[in-house]
């Protein structure tokens, strides 16, 4: 098969289409779920409070597991506990249930990162790795796009807790062409053409991909530590995260607060911001890439995506806090997101630039867990901030950009392998 690698980041892609319409469905449909539950705005930010929370330990957690159990049956795990876990919502009748489904939904849900970009090590060589993490980040976007028409209209016929059980059924579909596609890496995977392999290979991949896996060297999470480079990933992902939670957490709530929208006007609004999310990933792994193609090296290539991503953010997060009428405020929020596309795709690419393939997953899963911790604190600021406006949050988000970028600068050098098994 021809361009194998292609139809794999694009199921990776397409999980992460499932996995955004799965954690949405709740933000959408909250107005409605609330009066029916008799919860408050503070109880719907404890129950983002632990999702991210559980969202923290899965990314670390599934960062080890797909590192020992490989990427092929690392998805599968994750998948199916999702899934089953977002369909059981409609069993919810308190917020005690929905906290314990929220969790088990975010730990699971939380694979599909350091997963991603696991895949993404193992089948693209360094040119193509941030256009293959913008395809899988362009799914996160799509999702969003997707899920707010799809859960409101879901909603209309059929009312949640029935939109809770549709949208399970969506991950358990997926696993089949999963399974069909993925039957193992690319040194050893049966449909590969030999001109695919070597293309993929030629990265100085090949003992590592030849290795069955658990016979990797795997650095503990110590060692990862003790490199600059890991804490230049970790921190400006600590700082650049909550902007991107800001709204996929808040934004249904921003528009039914700030401009009264009922669940109908927030699924034909609310979608909006993530078209320019998706052009943003794409966009910024393909510039990448004609950086690299140009001559350029691979760091200069990620940190001038990071730096230009940062310049659309800071004035528009700004700008945002002032919007009087909510076209304009939909259109500055897709101006972010695609500057925060642009910015972390390619530094969710580093941790394959800086490691070696037996290290990737755990280095993807231990930014994502910092990153994700950060999220926790800035959600139980959002109910105090906004008993007003959410003026404030956009302020405080926009200081977030200049420190992340900062964080790259400073502290990740040149990006070459800098883990060994003599460690």
């Amino acid at each position: 098969m021809r361009g194998l690698r292609w139809f794999i980041v694009s199921l990776v892609a397409l999980a992460t289409v499932i996995n955004y319409i799965d954690r949405n469905a709740l933000a959408i449909m909250w107005p409605e779920i609330s009066k029916d539950i008799g919860a408050s705005k503070d109880d719907y930010a404890n129950l983002v409070v632990v999702f991210t929370m559980f969202y923290a330990l899965g990314q670390s957690a599934f960062g080890k597991i797909f590192d020992v159990i490989g990427t092929r049956m690392g998805f599968v795990a994750s998948i199916i506990i999702w899934s089953a876990s977002i369909a059981l919502h409609a069993t919810a009748r308190s917020i005690g249930a929905f906290a314990l489904l929220r969790s088990t939904l975010a730990f699971s849900e939380a694979g599909n990162w350091p997963g991603a970009v696991k895949a993404n090590a193992e089948w693209f060589p360094p040119r193509e790795r941030a256009f293959a993490q913008g395809i899988f980040n362009s799914g996160a976007s799509l999702g969003a796009i997707v899920s707010l028409p799809l859960i409101a209209w879901l909603f209309t016929l059929f009312g949640w807790k029935a939109t809770f059980a549709a949208v399970g059924v969506l991950g358990a579909l997926w696993i089949i062409p999963w399974l069909v596609i993925y039957k193992a890496g690319p040194a050893i995977h049966p449909w590969l053409t030999n001109k695919e392999r070597i293309h993929i290979l030629g990265a100085g991949t090949e003992i590592e991909s030849a290795v069955p896996v658990g016979q990797l060297y795997a650095p503990t999470m110590k060692q990862l530590l003790s490199h600059k480079e890991s804490w230049a990933i970790i921190l400006s992902r600590l700082f650049l995260d909550p902007i991107w939670w800001l709204f996929v957490s808040w934004l249904p709530i921003y528009l039914s607060e700030s401009f009264g929208f009922d669940v109908q006007q927030i699924g034909a609004f609310g979608w909006v911001p993530y078209v320019g999310a998706m052009l943003g990933a794409l966009s910024g792994g393909w510039f990448a890439g004609i950086l690299i193609r140009s001559g350029c090296s691979v760091g200069f290539a990620r940190k001038a995506m990071v730096i230009f991503g940062g310049l659309l953010m800071l004035p528009a997060l700004l700008l945002t806090g002032r919007a009087s009428d909510p076209l304009t405020a939909v259109l500055l929020i897709a101006v972010i997101l695609f500057g925060f596309q642009v910015a972390i795709g390619n530094i969710q690419t580093l941790p394959s630039d800086y490691f070696h393939g037996s290290s990737v997953g755990l280095m993807a899963g231990m930014s994502g867990t910092a990153a994700v911790l950060s999220v926790l604190v800035v959600t139980k600021l959002v109910p105090v901030m906004t008993s007003v406006s959410f003026a404030p949050v956009f302020v405080m988000s926009s200081l977030f950009v200049p420190l992340s970028i900062a964080s790259l600068i400073f502290l990740g050098g040149r990006v070459e392998k800098v883990t060994s098994k003599s460690e």
